[in-house]
């Protein structure tokens, strides 16, 4: 039998196939990535416009716990000292996020952690719930009913398509609750935004590797597994099975962006509208992520949640007892098919945060490698 001409063929341009693709080219494999979509680096796609690095696919913060991950990608770029510290819109009133004592301030004045928690506590109590049965009432159980009313509920309801009584109380296992005056978003002891966007990284760590865009693996996937001994599928596992047990659920985002003739719009790079009636759920500004970008414009994004359907770019999986029984299914089928890799949000049916793709990615390039 001939020698086929590349090792891998990776469908998914995104950060999971990039790192497969380097720690392969590492050990002298030859790799070809697909892409559908007409640039690299799937959902981490940044351009520049005006000077300004804009994330394409809504904000992406870097941020770990996990020094070899911090390492890894730090290979790639310098990063700068961005702190996440967004804030929260409902109607004419402005919180810091995530919930703190700057929160608790503006909400009701009070000065000392005690206070807030008295405060907290007696909400909850005066709530009357006893039983988790929904959303609702695991939220209005964790930070009591003005948090929830005003910075959860809309928010939300807007990002999930459904009233919050119709919502599993998994979704809220937790919330970030700090009695301290710390508008860091995360604990995470790393984090930082690559100075000069995230789609340089990914061209290098494609750089060994031939890479085709605009081309949907599964409209020829027999010409294309052809070409190679072993795919790494990154796409949604159950279109790559036909849909063979049943469609897979996820929510769709939608983005509208706009330049603006000013040099700053909002103050901040993220801010959350948590009130039902307004139908995007954050506005982000690009600059703020960096700040060598300034400049005489600004461009910031609007996102919208969006009901999935085919066609749509699924960007979170509804990983309830229903899906997650399904996704199962898949996966056993996967397991037994040696002539392919699933990895990434997609192919493993979980959302993840890049220091987890990461990881993941790295897993399976060490098993497979």
């Amino acid at each position: 039998m001939p020698k086929k001409q590349y090792d891998y063929l990776i469908v998914g341009a995104g950060l999971f196939g990039a790192v497969f693709a380097h720690e392969a080219a590492k050990k002298g494999k030859r790799c070809l990535v697909l892409d559908r979509r007409n640039h690299i680096g799937g959902n981490l796609y940044t351009d520049e416009q005006h000077g300004v690095h804009v994330h394409q696919y809504g904000a992406h913060i870097f941020h770990t716990n996990n020094k070899a991950v911090w390492d890894y990608i730090c290979g790639f770029a310098d990063f700068n000292r961005f702190t996440n510290a967004p804030i929260a819109v409902w109607q004419d009133e402005v919180y810091n996020l995530p919930f703190n004592m700057n929160t608790f301030r503006a909400l009701w004045g009070v000065k000392t952690p005690a206070e807030a928690k008295e405060k907290i506590a007696r909400q909850i109590k005066e709530s009357g719930v006893t039983k988790i049965t929904n959303l609702e009432e695991q939220a209005i159980s964790l930070v009591g009913t003005d948090i929830y009313e005003k910075l959860i509920k809309g928010y939300t309801e807007k990002q999930w398509g459904k009233s919050a009584w119709e919502l599993p109380s998994f979704i809220i296992k937790r919330l970030p609750v700090r009695f301290t005056y710390d508008n860091n978003y995360f604990n995470d002891r790393y984090q930082g935004i690559p100075i000069g966007g995230y789609t340089q990284i990914i061209e290098k760590m494609l750089s060994e590797a031939d890479v085709e865009l605009n081309v949907d693996f599964l409209t020829d996937r027999e010409n294309w597994a052809s070409k190679a001994d072993r795919v790494l599928f990154t796409g949604m596992i159950d279109a790559y099975y036909d849909y063979c047990f049943g469609e897979l659920e996820y929510r769709s985002l939608r983005f509208e962006n706009e330049t603006l003739e000013q040099d700053n719009f909002q103050g901040c790079a993220v801010v959350n509208y948590t009130h039902r009636d307004i139908p995007y759920t954050r506005i982000i500004e690009h600059r703020h992520f960096d700040d060598s970008t300034a400049g005489e414009k600004t461009v910031v994004t609007k996102e919208y949640p969006a009901a999935w359907s085919r066609g749509l770019e699924p960007f979170y999986p509804i990983n309830d007892e229903k899906n997650n029984a399904l996704y199962q299914k898949y996966a056993q089928k996967a397991a037994g098919d040696p002539e392919v890799l699933f990895g990434g949000r997609l192919g493993g049916y979980q959302y993840q945060d890049m220091h987890q793709v990461i990881a993941d990615a790295l897993k399976t390039a060490a098993s497979e490698l």
